[in-house]
């Protein structure tokens, strides 16, 4: 008798349930090489699940090694799936194979990063990746200045550089931020492999094991998967996505501060991913009070700031800061090439001479070609250009993206608004799990990431994000039409009983 138990009130997706009990069950020695396991279709039908969640996990599963399929004879445990877990065999020669898994730092478990990038098949519909659409890039505008590069700066920019920057770009950056009302010393900036670098040299420079961080829920994946590799305590602080209370809690927050010893707190004030909010005046102001009572610095993400699509702009933490408590990271990733990896760190002077040490035996600089091509991409004014560009772009998609959802969706799902960025956030019908819709939806070629991959505590299985940017309006259209008559097929179901048994937990004979 084999003991598989699915609970459907957990945040964990069924398929993933269901994946990790038959895993478990090979490394306890229960199943062995050799064994069968059920079809898919004989094992969703004792479960009384779909089919497409056993299938799901089956996958993930013979992608591992750890099963295989024959036609006409079945699913069988394999031997490939065994022999990380099995002690290394011995060979004829000089000892044995080394186990690499055995000499892993730490054990990572789901990796909500990849999650936001998973394999999307050509022609499916991909709402999965808040980024700018390649096939608008001004490709002509960075080849003549790449060129411009090579042809009068290629021994300099081939040649080892600072760690600070090149300074071009560092002359550039801080010229743009003047002209946006934010004024910065070249001693204050640092520039790095775009904003997950600023992440990982502000916790190596802060923070040791153990040491607690705030940071918003949800949140940017990167962010929490940079703090947990660490070992960091996470201290999630809800974030609200109430239009007349968006953003980040500051009540919970100084409840989070008033019990934990905080080295700082990391939040996203402009069009936040995945919820696509913004802080406002009056809660910044607080944010500011807060953290300057509780002697906490604030790590301000400003990566969308850039791409507000409708309203007032507001100005940044950092613009309003008057206690230099206030450390901002941006990049290039959002509102030019995310290929390059180019982004930057304001902070004050002594922050920014620690991060400097940290990045200089971390990788010495940022790869100085692209740093220069960049320089000379703003001073031609192309970057100015580009982004005016792409905001109209996106307003129509975000536009589309509204009013199809408005039209198609069924009453019962909301989603938050927004004023700019890349994302939308969706909250289906109570009862519904995003993760498990999804699978219906990829059967349709549509594919989007669920909103649990976001949370670092406490997550929402109903929530889901959109991105919009890189999805031109004539797949927004029939992309939202997909995704809303599946969820009404599903309401459907549910309405007639839909699945009945399948939220009991069964035992497999």
């Amino acid at each position: 008798m084999l003991p598989l138990q699915l609970q459907p009130e957990s945040h964990i997706p069924l398929y993933v349930q269901l994946r990790d009990q038959l895993r478990a069950l090979v490394h306890s020695g229960e199943l062995r090489t050799g064994d069968r396991i059920p079809a898919s279709r004989e094992l969703a039908g004792h479960l009384g699940v779909h089919r497409t969640t056993v299938a799901t996990a089956y996958a993930e599963l013979e992608s591992e090694g750890l099963i295989q399929g024959h036609v006409g004879r079945g699913t069988f445990i394999c031997n490939a799936g065994l022999k990380q877990f099995s002690p290394a065999p011995r060979t004829s020669g000089d000892g044995g194979m080394l186990r690499w898994e055995s000499l892993f730092a730490d054990e990572r478990g789901e990796d909500g990063l990849s999650r936001l990038m998973p394999d999307v098949p050509a022609g499916a519909i991909a709402f999965t990746i808040a980024r700018p659409p390649a096939e608008l890039f001004p490709v002509e505008e960075f080849r003549r200045c790449c060129s411009a590069v090579m042809r009068d700066q290629c021994r300099n920019v081939l040649q080892l550089g600072s760690t600070d920057g090149y300074e071009p770009l560092k002359r550039s950056v801080i010229e743009m931020l003047r002209a946006e009302g934010l004024s910065v010393t070249d001693e204050q900036l640092l520039i790095t492999d775009g904003g997950q670098q600023a992440i990982d040299l502000l916790g190596k420079a802060f923070l040791r094991p153990g040491d607690s961080v705030a940071i918003e829920n949800p949140a940017y994946p990167g962010a929490i998967a940079t703090l947990a590799g660490a070992r960091i305590r996470i201290l999630p602080v809800r974030v609200n996505a109430e239009k007349n209370s968006a953003g980040l809690d500051i009540d919970a927050l100084e409840a989070v501060l008033t019990q934990n010893r905080v080295k700082f707190v990391l939040i996203t004030p402009d069009f936040h991913n995945p919820t696509g909010t913004t802080l406002p005046m009056a809660e910044r102001r607080r944010l500011l009070e807060v953290a300057a009572r509780y002697q906490v610095p604030v790590v301000e993400d400003t990566i969308y700031g850039r791409l507000r699509l409708r309203g007032s702009a507001m100005p940044s933490l950092r613009a309003m800061d008057r206690s230099a408590s206030v450390i901002q990271i941006d990049s290039f990733s959002k509102i030019a090439f995310p290929g390059l990896r180019v982004g930057w760190c304001i902070a004050p002077e002594s922050v920014t001479e620690r991060l400097r040490l940290v990045k200089q035996s971390t990788d010495l600089h940022t790869d100085q070609l692209a740093q220069a091509t960049l320089a000379e991409f703003i001073r031609r004014g192309y970057l100015v250009r580009h982004v005016a560009k792409m905001r109209k772009v996106y307003l129509r998609r975000l536009e589309t993206l509204e009013e199809c959802l408005e039209k198609e969706m069924p009453q019962e799902t909301t989603w938050t608004p927004t004023e700019g960025g890349m994302c939308l956030w969706i909250t289906l019908p109570p009862g519904f799990d995003a993760a498990e819709f999804l699978i219906h939806a990829r059967e349709r070629g549509v594919f989007f990431v669920p909103g649990r991959y976001f949370y670092s505590q406490h997550p929402q299985p109903n929530t889901l994000r959109l991105g919009f940017a890189s999805v031109d309006e004539k797949n927004i259209t029939r992309g939202i039409h997909i995704l809303a008559e599946t969820l009404k097929q599903e309401i459907r179901k549910r309405h007639r009983g839909g699945n009945g048994a399948s939220h009991a937990r069964l035992a497999l004979v």
